[in-house]
């Protein structure tokens, strides 16, 4: 009897301490870090927030999110639709969380992050939403200035029961000064920036990186699916160019993803190089960091058990694809410096 009380007082001693040390507000770079997949449970007005047109109009909602086994922390937050074309077509909008809505709260530190959903409702729409997280997984890999995501599995929750409760892996994404502070740099309000007015060997990487997903929807001087940070230190460097929202790439293949008209491609799968000509030294020099991250890329996405083996073949063949060209000389010079762009 004796021994079962021990037990059961050092038990509890060792559940108090571990809940002391979610106590304090969470620190949003560990939140990043953490590879497994929290809970969460996120209830708001779903109907409201699928009628909304305008952007950053937050709604009350509250967050549920288990970090462990043993701690559920809970917090009031702000809600609002974003994204003009998922807003339209599909179930639920993507949604931005305001956790600095709830100032005393644990997750005040995360700030503002976008909570990414999947389209629809089955298990190929959540099969298309994990690829695009592996991709930022893939980025996080081959740079640091580079946004970082936490896997949730999420509830949703209607607070007036018109939406039917479901859950669905869903993914957060850093809070942009989050990821400009981590790496000594700070976000500003600024004037439009081309592509070559942006730091060059990033740029590079960046264009690369477009090329080896298979994205054309992207864009430096209407900050489109680009941000920009800047050096904290040094006003007078050039911006660096941080790509995110990669649902309409190659590698992802959404059944909603149309070719674009101005570049001129027929199916979304088609790779078309949107940066600038760089010279052979400066383009071996990107693919170089490319070739030595590759045996890890694909053990990213062979090593997730939540992906499908055949999304799993169908992501590597494809990136199989780019490293076949960056190791064809003849090829990088018709694709990244022959065809070009110029303007």
């Amino acid at each position: 009897m004796k021994k079962n009380l021990r037990h059961l007082v050092i038990l509890l001693i060792a559940n108090l301490v571990f809940a002391a040390s979610y106590s304090q507000k969470v620190d949003s770079v560990l939140f990043f870090t953490a590879d497994q997949a929290a809970e969460m449970t996120l209830t708001t007005d779903i109907k409201t927030l699928q009628a909304q047109k305008k952007d950053e109009v937050f709604q009350d909602g509250s967050v549920e999110l288990k970090l462990s086994t043993n701690v559920s922390l809970f917090s009031a937050v702000g809600v609002a639709a974003r994204g003009k074309f998922r807003r339209e077509n599909c179930r639920i909008p993507p949604m931005m969380l305001d956790f600095r809505k709830d100032s005393t709260g644990q997750f005040t530190n995360l700030g503002k992050l976008k909570l990414v959903i999947a389209c629809g409702a089955n298990a190929d729409d959540e099969q298309l939403l994990l690829k695009e997280y592996l991709i930022y997984k893939i980025y996080n890999l081959l740079e640091e200035k580079s946004f970082r995501v936490r896997l949730v599995h999420t509830t949703f929750n209607d607070t007036r029961n018109r939406v039917k409760r479901f859950t669905q892996y869903s993914f957060l994404i850093e809070d942009d000064a989050d990821m400009a502070r981590r790496n000594g740099c700070k976000k500003k309000d600024h004037a439009p920036y081309s592509s070559e007015s942006t730091n060059r060997a990033l740029m590079t990487k960046v264009a690369i990186f477009e090329y080896l997903i298979g994205n054309a929807d992207w864009s430096v001087p209407n900050l489109h699916n680009i941000k920009l940070i800047f050096d904290r230190k040094n006003d007078m460097a050039l911006p660096f160019a941080v790509p995110y929202d990669f649902d309409y790439c190659g590698l992802v293949d959404a059944a909603y993803a149309v070719p674009s008209e101005v570049i001129g491609t027929e199916k979304i799968t088609e790779r078309v190089y949107r940066g600038f000509p760089r010279t052979m030294e400066e383009l071996q020099l990107s693919f170089d960091i490319f070739r030595e991250k590759k045996e890890a890329i694909y053990s990213l996405i062979n090593n997730f058990s939540l992906l499908t083996a055949r999304n799993k073949k169908t992501m590597t063949d494809y990136i199989d694809e780019f490293y076949e060209v960056i190791n064809d000389k003849k090829q990088v010079q018709t694709i990244f410096i022959d065809n070009a762009r110029t303007r």
